[in-house]
């Protein structure tokens, strides 16, 4: 019934695709066979390894709910390192759980066949291992729905097993240079930086690890600095008492030894369990839970209940992962294996999977590394700490980094992967509040750049040594200062999960009408101290001192906060009556009048738009003056002003010197929302082409780490752009997409909408529209 409902949806099109000249005929029997034998993801999409890695740099990810793993076999053990989301220490390090070594005795993996597998379409990893005695095949999955990693074992001949749990927490560690770019001192050095030990015990006929945070922590001592002492009981701190950790259920196994080494350049100390007798199946259950609790007795408890009650289910973690899949696809080329093209469409999916780990975290993927971060040195060899290192802090999320890893999600479908991202502000939001009120004397709610986990700005970012009249609200750092604008982004897309689903946002409203007005009320009160006239000649806000990303400062009117607020406060007002009552809804469109028109210039006679109408020094290597483009669609396809748009992308002398593919660049994106197709195919591919790592997506380190999630992040939404952009109601399928590219893709569109269609030989062969009476609403561009 399915199949026949696809092909009846195909027919009653065909007239729209015939009045576009974009598509011929397709006997019937062909448009059946090529929905009866489509296949989501193809096999050779599987990433498979047959031969074991040299270290933990050429390990494979596999993860589930909120845990991440990294999984490799070296020197004929199985290691794995293993992370939760929301595992911050007193220094607000995110810390990995720890390292799991297991080896098998006979060693099946000695001298033998091997092959190792991540198989994508169901979430796990295969390993095995034949010589002409002993045939092994282990399984590494993790449980969508419970917090619990399985290493699953069988083997032709009863094998002894030996698990260690390896931990390089086991002691205080001073924390020493380059170090502390893990956690949110970073170069402070007033203050001596020391990762607490965590605690490693043989318990219940298993082994429980944890690290407890307790005495003074980072928040406290930025609470202090910035002036917050007299409200710190109303801070929302979500490091006081956070215990983080698991337990180790290995039944059939018993208390082995105690024992050191040093891995790579990090000493440890392993914990091992040994099983009674030699079997010819193992399994290990590793349980990871994360709480604030006023004690350590009720965190142990709530672990051993979790173990307690737990039955494994793999059969239902698979269906989440074929459902995952069915949700969002884009395959490319897959005739062609392993060329760039194909290698962008399989890199595509690999780098959801790796966003698909988090998809319920309590706190956001991260886009320095996210869940699958490993030891410093294989990304900086001058960096020597542990394998909790990242540089940009465990804690502190940088805004215009995370926004790129969530914005693809909307077109994926994958919605309800977005909420960490948005509960983390709706935590905060209160102290956000609350400080604007402090500082300044006014309603609205602030959100500074390089924002910790409680709210407050990075007490390094902000400054240790900062002149003592320097206004308390903002950072003492020539990049960040002013830079206000990103936490729109994700009121942004709050707005957008709305209009592609229609779901409820109410809980987050008082988020976005506090930041919005927020810039109403700051630049009016700015006004005021310089003038006895808070708004300029024309009652537009007056926009200084702003900043254009991090790159120009000091900005009089900056096009991407004008473009952010005209984008935002527009989506807001479009909600109607659900949202804002009366007075709200005149509130904001009396608002909406006084932001400012954005600023031109122009380059050899032709318009172009502006940074900033003025700026005083360039500091980084962004292009906001093509951020009304992306993310804030005030420019492009099938909108007026497109000329000036491409004039900007091409001609703008900042725009052309700061041009790349690498990181946070989002170039791609530009180009695909402009409807460049040769540009957009050529930095996208080098987006998404194979990383030059053992694991393909794992990308960087950028600017940032490795992997790099916000170099992954803005390479998925240049695709989805090259491929779908909707404007109003209209739905443009191929606005950049190169014709000799095959693809067939499924991704969504605002009202409940799905499009999936397959582009072969230059033809559009296959396209399927949900709801029916979107169909209409289709335009085809490709060229």
């Amino acid at each position: 019934m399915k199949i026949l409902k696809r092909i009846t949806n195909f027919i009653s099109f065909l007239p729209h695709l015939l009045d576009m000249g974009k598509v011929c005929l397709l006997p019937l029997a062909l448009l059946f066979h090529s929905f009866a034998h489509s296949q989501v993801l193809p096999d050779s999409y599987n990433i498979v390894w047959t031969s074991q890695s040299n270290n933990a740099s050429e390990s494979m990810p596999v993860g589930g709910g909120d845990i991440g793993c990294n999984v490799w076999v070296e020197n004929n053990d199985l290691l794995m390192y293993f992370s939760k989301s929301g595992s911050f220490d007193e220094n607000n390090t995110f810390l990995k759980s720890g390292r799991i070594r297991l080896r098998f005795y006979p060693n099946p993996f000695n001298n033998a066949s091997f092959k190792q597998e991540l198989i994508l379409k169901d979430g796990y990893i295969k390993i095995e291992a034949a010589d002409n005695n002993i045939r092994l095949q282990l399984k590494i999955w993790v449980d969508v729905k419970h917090p619990v990693i399985h290493i699953q074992s069988q083997s032709s001949k009863p094998l002894k097993a030996e698990l260690l749990y390896e931990n390089w927490r086991y002691t205080d560690r001073l924390q020493t240079g380059k170090e502390n770019n893990a956690n949110s001192w970073k170069w402070a050095k007033h203050v001596d930086v020391v990762t607490k030990k965590d605690e490693i015990h043989y318990e219940n006929e298993g082994i429980v690890f944890y690290h407890r945070n307790s005495g003074a922590d980072v928040f406290d001592a930025t609470v202090t600095q910035q002036g917050l002492d007299s409200v710190k009981s109303q801070l929302f701190n979500p490091l006081k008492n956070l215990t983080s950790g698991g337990f180790i259920k290995a039944p059939q196994f018993i208390q082995g030894y105690v024992d050191s080494g040093i891995y790579v350049n990090t000493p440890y100390k392993s914990y091992s369990l040994i099983s009674k007798a030699p079997q010819k199946h193992h399994s290990i259950e590793i349980f990871l839970y994360n709480e604030q609790t006023e004690t350590l007795k009720q965190w142990k408890d709530a672990v051993y209940r979790l173990a307690k009650s737990y039955r494994s289910n793999h059969q239902q973690t698979i269906r989440w992962w074929n459902h995952f899949w069915e949700r969002s696809f884009i395959v490319i080329d897959t005739s062609q294996s392993n060329t760039e093209s194909w290698q962008v469409g399989r890199n595509y999916q690999l780098f959801r999977y790796m966003l698909g780990c988090n998809a319920y975290g309590s706190y956001p993927t991260k886009f320095n590394g996210g869940l699958f971060t490993v030891d410093p040195v294989f990304t900086d060899s001058t960096i020597k700490g542990t394998p909790d290192h990242r540089n940009w802090g465990g804690g502190t999320f940088t805004a215009q980094n995370q926004r790129l890893v969530y914005w693809p999600m909307l077109k994926s479908g994958d919605i309800d992967m977005m909420k960490p991202q948005f509960d983390f502000y709706n935590r905060i939001l209160p102290t956000a509040i609350l400080r604007t009120k402090i500082y300044w004397g006014h309603k609205g709610a602030n959100f500074n750049e390089q924002i910790e986990n409680f709210g407050l700005p990075n007490p390094t970012e902000y400054g240790w040594k900062r002149p003592a009249d320097f206004d308390p609200g903002i950072e003492y750092n020539a990049w960040l200062e002013y830079e206000w604008d990103t936490v729109l982004e994700f009121c942004m897309m709050i707005l957008q999960t709305h209009f592609y689903t229609g779901n409820d946002i109410g809980d987050y409203i008082a988020l976005i009408k506090n930041a919005l007005v927020f810039f109403d009320e700051h630049y009016q009160y700015r006004g005021k101290l310089r003038s006895n006239k808070p708004l300029d000649e024309n009652n537009y806000l007056i926009l200084y001192p702003g900043s254009g990303a991090e790159t120009f400062k000091l900005t009089y009117n900056a096009s991407a906060t004008i473009a952010a607020l005209k984008a935002v406060t527009t989506a807001l007002l479009a909600t109607g009556t659900k949202y804002l009552t009366s007075e709200g809804k005149q509130y904001f469109e009396k608002f909406l009048s006084r932001i400012p028109p954005l600023p031109f210039m122009s380059y050899n006679g032709k318009p172009t738009i502006a940074p900033a109408r003025l700026w005083a020094r360039v500091n980084n290597t962004e292009s906001p003056q093509l951020y009304p483009v992306f993310p804030w669609g005030l420019y492009g396809i099938g909108r007026s002003g497109l000329d000036t748009a491409i004039n900007t992308y091409h001609l703008d002398s900042f725009a052309l010197k700061f041009r790349s593919h690498i990181g946070w660049k989002q170039d791609n994106i530009f180009a695909a929302r402009l409807g460049l197709t040769e540009e957009a195919q050529r930095l996208t591919t080098l987006k998404l082409k194979d990383s030059g790592r053992r694991f393909p997506a794992f990308w960087g380190p950028g600017f940032d780490w490795v992997p790099d999630h916000n170099w992954g992040g803005s390479g998925m939404i240049g695709l989805q752009e090259m491929l779908l952009q909707t404007v109003d109601d209209t739905i443009y399928l191929f606005p950049a997409w190169p014709k000799e590219w095959d693809v067939h893709f499924k991704l969504h569109a605002p009202k409940q909408t799905t499009v999936e269609a397959t582009l072969k030989n230059g033809k559009i062969t296959s396209l399927i529209v949900l709801p029916k009476e979107r169909e209409k609403d289709i335009k085809i561009l490709l060229q």
